[in-house]
């Protein structure tokens, strides 16, 4: 009795997943263009009202990315076993030992209730990084946890919940998303100072430097006519005082053809831990009045905060 009501728990959980899945309210063209057209009526003056606190009902660990399909959450998230530790001088060209670790991309409901429990990585390779839907697949970078390292990368099937390695790279990949025209992958490496394109099959398209020294994107989404919107943080230092580094926190709204930019500006929201809520998982969408920010800063026992900028409507 007790394994077929587990059996018949499970069955529930997935048949909710694939419910949302076909319910999904997917960013087609128009409304990623029109998350672009609102995203540039932002700047540093709008006002960003709290809309709602969802504590997440089990142990988030250090999440990453996150994206929404329906009425749910996918968000990754490295389970820290081990810390790196960093060399005195770099050893074989890396400049920390790789420590060790679980990665994970949780699935959630809108009452921050875990779903389901995806687990990805080997070995060394096991920090997830930001994440993108692509209206069919989920696709997720898993790397080692320092710079110039190495990378596996997934796609995740929503209503099966299967995650398929699709390739790996000579680098430490930070985001990745799809461009939805041919089929190509944008990526960031570590601090997002490298632009990737891949092919699908993991051939490298394009490489270059990112110009902008902002912030560092860590989550990125589509936002339509060949734009993506990124966020992030960077630390600086607050001389003459005792509270520690200041988190600028941004987003980015990047051409993906040219990878330049296109709109940016810091956003000053922090959660009671005293994290920038840009600090990893973000997710934007448009809303009736606006835009709606999701973000989830705080470690372990987290909570996603729920934000929206009401704006002109074009």
């Amino acid at each position: 009795m007790k394994k077929l009501l587990l059996t018949f728990a499970a069955a529930l959980s997935i048949g909710t997943v694939t419910t949302a899945f076909a319910n999904s309210d997917i960013q087609t063209d128009n409304k990623g263009k029109q998350l672009a057209d609102n995203f540039q009526q932002l700047s540093r003056d709008t006002v960003w009202e709290p809309k709602e606190n969802i504590e997440l009902q089990f142990n988030s660990y250090h999440p990453q990315g996150m994206t929404k399909i329906g009425d749910l959450y996918y968000m990754s998230s490295v389970e820290v076993l081990e810390k790196p530790v960093k060399y005195d001088q770099p050893r074989d060209g890396y400049d920390r030992t790789p420590g060790k670790g679980i990665g994970h991309v949780f699935v959630f409901d809108k009452q921050g209730k875990l779903l389901k429990d995806i687990k990805l990585g080997e070995g060394n390779i096991y920090h997830p990084g930001g994440i993108a839907f692509d209206g069919k697949s989920i696709w997720v970078s898993v790397a080692e946890y320092r710079p110039n390292s190495k990378s596996i990368i997934y796609k995740i099937n929503p209503e099966t919940m299967e995650a398929k390695e699709m390739f790996r790279a000579n680098d430490h990949i930070g985001g990745i998303l799809s461009d939805g025209k041919k089929g190509n992958l944008k990526a960031v490496s570590w601090g997002s100072r490298t632009f990737y394109e891949f092919s699908q099959k993991g051939k490298i398209v394009s490489k270059s430097s990112n110009p902008s020294h902002f912030i560092d994107y860590q989550d990125c989404e589509s936002a339509g006519n060949e734009n993506m919107i990124c966020s992030g943080v960077t630390e600086l230092p607050q001389q003459g005082s005792s509270a520690g580094k200041y988190e600028l926190g941004g987003l980015a709204l990047l051409n993906m053809k040219t990878m330049n930019m296109v709109h940016e500006l810091p956003i000053t929201l922090f959660s009671s831990q005293g994290h920038n809520v840009t600090r990893n998982p973000v997710y934007l969408e448009n809303s009736q009045h606006g835009m709606k920010l999701y973000g989830i800063p705080d470690d372990e026992h987290s909570t996603m905060y729920v934000y929206e900028a009401k704006l002109d409507k074009k």
